[in-house]
């Protein structure tokens, strides 16, 4: 058995087990359970009632947080022409095409968080999908990262959007900020996280979509929440 750490210990005791919070007591106690030196991430997990077997009950997407995540992202943006040259006003890191890729795969470089690419680039992005996969940084449609609409990926990107998909286990997992950020904030970025997941329940689930919802902090405990609080 994982041997837990003295300051987990007593952040745990601060839970008591078995019960359901309303959002804003739970934010409260993962603010007070942080056990991390630095200014950690609070993270939402949702069990969702999904058999990801089937295809269409694999959710994948992305939600940007109207109070960011707390975290600035480098962006690189493979594009050529003007959709490069738009990339570039708008604030992207990186901009470049088969250069950017040569580097990426000669330098195993990977100094950028997200990366977005035009359709047309695509293609080239084929063979260094099994480096980019495993590290979520592989463009997708699904969460605004192929777009033609540089400016407006890289503007979102920046504010705080987050990526998510759903686990074997049907979970989906997503920062909502950090434990600085004062209740209002993380509160307001939860419920925005939840409804985003909310709206893309799948027509074919039967039952209970949500099974649970809990909050966390980085090496903190989780704090179970009342789904019924999210209706006020």
């Amino acid at each position: 058995m994982k041997r837990r750490s003295k300051k987990y210990t007593e952040a745990l005791s601060k839970i008591e087990k078995n019960k359901v919070y309303t959002k804003e007591e739970a934010i409260k106690l993962v603010k007070e359970t942080s056990t991390s030196s630095f200014d950690g991430s609070v993270e939402v997990a949702m069990r969702l009632n999904l058999d990801t077997k089937k295809a269409d009950q694999q959710l994948r997407g992305a939600i940007v947080l109207p109070k960011g995540t707390g975290k600035t992202k480098k962006v690189l943006v493979i594009a050529k022409g003007d959709k490069a040259n738009q990339a570039r006003e708008a604030g992207a890191d990186y901009v470049g095409d088969v250069d950017m890729l040569e580097k990426i795969e000669k330098e195993n470089w990977f100094d950028f968080d997200t990366m977005i690419a035009t359709p047309d680039m695509m293609p080239l992005l084929g063979k260094l999908g099994k480096v980019l996969g495993p590290k979520g940084l592989m463009p997708n449609p699904k969460t605004g990262t192929v777009t033609t609409d540089t400016a407006k990926a890289i503007e979102e990107t920046k504010k705080g959007k987050v990526n998510y998909r759903t686990d074997s286990f049907g979970n989906v997992h997503g920062i909502i900020g950090k434990a600085s950020f004062d209740d209002a904030k993380l509160a307001e970025n939860l419920k925005t996280f939840v409804e985003a997941i909310m709206k893309v329940k799948p027509s074919t689930v039967k039952g209970t979509y949500v099974k649970n919802i809990s909050i966390s902090s980085t090496m903190g405990p989780g704090v179970k929440i009342d789904l019924n609080s999210f209706d006020k």
